[in-house]
């Protein structure tokens, strides 16, 4: 058997070692199967995997600057591109994609994610299945730099669905048809541009998404209201900073049709935040308060739900245990992204089936996608059946 086939196999062997164990008499004595099988498919009975020797993981990185159709602007910043690094990793012939996006406001740049990845040497690891193990050695590396993890998580797990020739999200047993809707999202502009931009994907989305925070977030939201019934997030980005006010915003937001709230107050004004969610007509989701496991654990009781992002956790490995402990405290899931390519946002959606929001837009909002991915049909996130994050490089 050729060495690939053998690795593309492997998906199956869990499979055909199930069915062999479950091939009992009745006086509960394991049959044997040898004389069953012919002899020609006795090289494809089930053995274990063997990590290829002679294979070696090849890592590379290249800047590359996203460029938005519309200038972006949420409460406090705007902007018309996004830097962004687009990662390889390669492995017997193999090779896996991932990317660290990086709006200013997080704090990391194109210079740190390069300098970062530089210190990755996968030279010591043979078997491309241990996944954990490789991702606990680069996030040894630093304390922070989660864009720059996240590149290799990502690209990391599209290699092993290409070694596995599955799509990730029927390795991890998901369902492709309990994806959610993705809301849209309508960045802060004029209420006349912000009732334009809705005109422009009309009958496109089932929900969107709008940044609020900038003092006419009411205004903003009628505008919008004047040319659409769809419901609406909104994302406030931390942009309201009295309570009172904060509390007066969401109940006319909910007679506005709006269905949740995203940090709407700092993020480390706990006393008022703990105030507000007593008080709220509407769920409000932490986003800024979290970037991993250990802050959703930290201040888990004060919101209703939780916006997981890729490149603020650092991959999918992280984003998995995060939304597992936000099901068992009773938090609502929404899986979120910055201003991505496909490779990003077809990797978070691997995991979206069975989560209660998604705001998957990020490849929507640039000009100069470098793959092609995950669709959006009638709003919902349409899974595909390419092995890995199902990504191909755009033509």
């Amino acid at each position: 058997m050729k060495r690939r086939d053998f690795i593309r196999g492997a998906a199956y062997l869990a499979v055909g070692t199930a069915a062999v164990a479950c091939g009992l008499k009745r006086g509960g004595r394991v049959k044997d199967t040898s004389e069953t099988i012919p002899a020609q498919e006795q090289d494809r009975s089930p053995r274990p995997y063997q990590p290829i020797e002679s294979a070696r993981f090849k890592l590379s990185w290249e800047p590359f600057e996203l460029s938005l159709i519309h200038s972006f602007t949420v409460s406090g910043s705007s902007r018309t591109t996004t830097p962004d690094v687009l990662v390889r990793l390669e492995y017997d012939g193999y090779t896996g994609y991932g990317e660290a996006s990086l709006p200013p406001y997080l704090g990391h740049t194109v210079d740190s994610v390069c300098k970062f990845l530089s210190k990755v040497d996968l030279s010591s690891f043979r078997d491309p299945f241990r996944l954990t193990e490789i991702m606990d050695y680069v996030n040894s590396l630093s304390d922070g730099d989660a864009p720059a993890k996240a590149a290799v998580d990502i690209a990391l797990h599209d290699l092993f669905g290409k070694l596995m020739g599955q799509p990730l999200w029927r390795i991890k047993g998901l369902d492709p048809t309990a994806t959610p809707n993705t809301s849209f999202t309508i960045g802060m502009d004029t209420p006349e541009n912000m009732a334009a931009k809705t005109k422009e994907v009309e009958g496109k989305y089932k929900i969107l998404k709008v940044k609020l925070g900038a003092g006419n977030d009411l205004a903003m939201i009628d505008a919008i209201r004047s040319v659409s019934s769809l419901p609406i997030a909104v994302d406030v980005n931390q942009g309201w900073k009295d309570r009172m006010k904060a509390l007066y915003e969401m109940y006319a937001l909910k007679e506005r049709g709006v269905v949740l709230v995203e940090q709407p107050l700092p993020k480390n004004n706990f006393k008022d935040l703990a105030w507000l969610s007593e008080r709220a007509p509407l769920p409000i989701f932490a986003d800024e308060a979290v970037q991993n496991l250990a802050d959703l654990k930290r201040i888990s009781h004060l919101y209703n739900g939780v916006n997981i992002k890729l490149m603020k956790c650092g991959g999918l490995l992280e984003a998995e245990k995060m939304k597992a402990y936000a099901k068992a405290s009773g938090l609502k899931v929404m899986l979120g992204c910055m201003t991505e390519t496909s490779c990003a946002i077809s990797a978070a959606a691997q995991i979206s089936p069975g989560v209660d929001f998604a705001d998957l837009d990020g490849n929507l909002l640039i000009s100069n996608d470098p793959f092609e991915g995950v669709k959006i049909i009638d709003g919902k996130i349409t899974l595909n059946n390419l092995p890995g994050l199902g990504l191909t490089v755009a033509g």
